[in-house]
């Protein structure tokens, strides 16, 4: 499994919105290791068994922490994902709508404190039976040893429920999220997983829209001796027009299915037209 496993120990910023009680909720069920909440204003309140603070260096000053999950608005949370980036190792950004030149501002701070970071507007990461950090239905993912990359929430859904039914199940499953500037990218987590013993084989999910999954056809030529199986959402999408994703949008000759379908099956990768399909293949391993 990867980035997330028995040692890492998480706190929620944003637990006390919406968004943040309710998937938190989820993840304590599912028995993720949350150890404390972030909301500014809010510190000493309990959510559940978990004690709410200030701020992260709060957190820091009296409990060992290594990882955050944010759920704070677009707004606010350049300011968030800075605080955490500075004091700890991992951090996964749920938040939708954040503005491009803060995400940018955000992935160049992460680059210079060695910090990784997951998204923005990702469902998060699982790794099955030991814990979830995101937003993902948790009751179709089950341990396995193939690792899930993709760019796609519901797609990552409907693929772990396909390998799940055949029997089979995941080692991790990453979102790297949707919006054209995120932190880790595909050649990265392929990377994780051929270092990683639970892992056999991968998928990767991509979609139409910048060369996120051409860079990681280079990558993988040279780097990874695992099976990889891809699936690129969007074969049937018309030029110019944005696909649910801030990232999703082809431009020129840039960014198409067939550009990246071609780019990935010339280095020997699989390319599958539906989720059924990759389970067969799947079986062949």
């Amino acid at each position: 499994m990867i980035i997330l496993d028995k040692n890492t120990k998480c706190l929620v910023q944003g637990i006390t919105g919406k968004q943040g009680a309710f998937h938190t909720e989820q993840m304590l069920e599912y028995g993720t290791n949350i150890v404390a909440g972030v909301t500014p204003g809010k510190g000493g309140q309990k959510f559940g068994p978990v004690t709410v603070y200030d701020s992260v260096e709060a957190v820091k000053e009296v409990m060992d922490v290594n990882t955050s999950i944010i759920f704070v608005p677009a707004p606010f949370a350049k300011d968030a994902a800075f605080e955490a980036i500075s004091q700890l190792d991992t951090v996964i950004i749920i938040t939708e709508h954040i503005p491009v030149h803060d995400s940018v501002q955000i992935m160049e701070y992460a680059q210079k404190m060695n910090t990784t970071v997951v998204g923005p507007n990702t469902p998060g990461v699982i790794s099955p039976g030991v814990g979830k950090l995101g937003i993902m239905p948790a009751h179709i993912f089950q341990p396995g040893d193939i690792g899930i990359v993709s760019r796609s929430g519901t797609l990552t859904y409907e693929f772990a429920h396909q390998i799940s039914r055949s029997g089979k199940g995941q080692s991790s499953c990453v979102g790297i999220g949707g919006d054209p500037v995120v932190g880790l990218d595909f050649a990265t987590v392929l990377q994780k997983f051929e270092d990683d013993p639970d892992t056999r084989a991968m998928v990767m999910i991509g979609e139409i829209g910048g060369n996120a999954e051409e860079k990681a056809a280079r990558y993988i030529e040279k780097n990874i001796s695992k099976p990889v199986i891809a699936y690129i959402a969007g074969t049937t999408a018309p030029p110019g027009k944005r696909m649910g994703h801030a990232g999703a949008i082809i431009e020129g000759d840039s960014g198409t299915a067939e550009s990246k379908i071609q780019a990935l099956e010339e280095v020997g990768v699989k390319v599958v037209e539906k989720p059924s399909d990759m389970v067969n293949i799947i079986k062949e391993f």
